[in-house]
């Protein structure tokens, strides 16, 4: 889809659900107090590498993640009878000392428990001995991420960049990837300590390597608003 046929940014920068709905992202500003930020990267610490992952499991994040603050930003973008529910949270700390890109995909595996064989979800595969599973395009778009900031971040300190409008096009190929690359210019999520990113997981994103001496920590979490089928449960909500 060429960038000519998207809404632009700013037709929507008042209506977080209209500028999700046609480019997949939203920033919302100032969702955490500077003295909120500062008690959160005390209390999660230093990080070792690209990320500590299954944070749910954590009280404190856990508390955070299902705080009214968080469901009433993921509330309006899912859908449905269930109440939007956390279901996985990653730290990330890009760092000069510990420093990586991501190249450009889609995020589009859920954690469970164990494995069921349930028909749509699959395939499987296991990471840090914890199983995942790309569920059925449907239940991927009725989830949605919230990256919270801790630090001001951008293309210096590998800050995120988005295809906007990519996450409307299913799952992609490389070749499509590369496809949505060539035609749709990317955008660059700077933002300020406090703000609040919000995406779809099917939305074509990455990052690059960090250039500057700057931390850019980031607490990663994934909200669903349904509930797994029968035998399946989440590795973490």
């Amino acid at each position: 889809m060429p960038a000519t046929n998207l809404p632009s940014l700013s037709k929507f920068e008042v209506s977080p659900e209209e500028c999700v709905k046609h480019q997949g992202f939203y920033l919302a500003p100032s969702v955490l107090t500077p003295s909120e930020c500062a008690e959160l990267v005390a209390y999660l610490g230093p990080t070792s590498g690209p990320g500590r992952r299954a944070l749910l499991k954590d009280d404190h994040v856990a508390s955070l993640a299902r705080s009214e603050k968080l469901l009433a930003l993921v509330s309006p973008h899912l859908q449905g009878k269930h109440a939007p529910r956390p279901v996985r949270a990653i730290y990330f700390n890009k760092s000069p000392d510990s420093n990586w890109l991501v190249a450009w995909h889609q995020d589009l595996t859920i954690c469970v428990q164990k494995k069921v064989d349930v028909a749509g979800f699959g395939p499987w595969s296991v990471k840090d001995e914890v199983p995942h599973v790309q569920p059925p395009i449907a239940l991927l778009e009725n989830m949605i991420t919230i990256r919270l900031h801790l630090d001001d971040t951008d293309e210096t300190n590998g800050a995120l960049k988005v295809t906007p409008g990519s996450h409307t096009a299913d799952r992609l190929s490389p070749d499509a990837i590369q496809n949505w690359r060539q035609n749709t210019p990317e955008h660059l999520c700077t933002a300020h300590a406090g703000d609040a990113l919000l995406m779809r997981p099917l939305l074509l994103h990455a990052s690059g390597r960090s250039t500057s001496d700057r931390q850019r920590r980031v607490l990663h979490i994934e909200y669903a608003g349904y509930d797994l089928p029968a035998g399946m449960q989440w590795a973490e909500g």
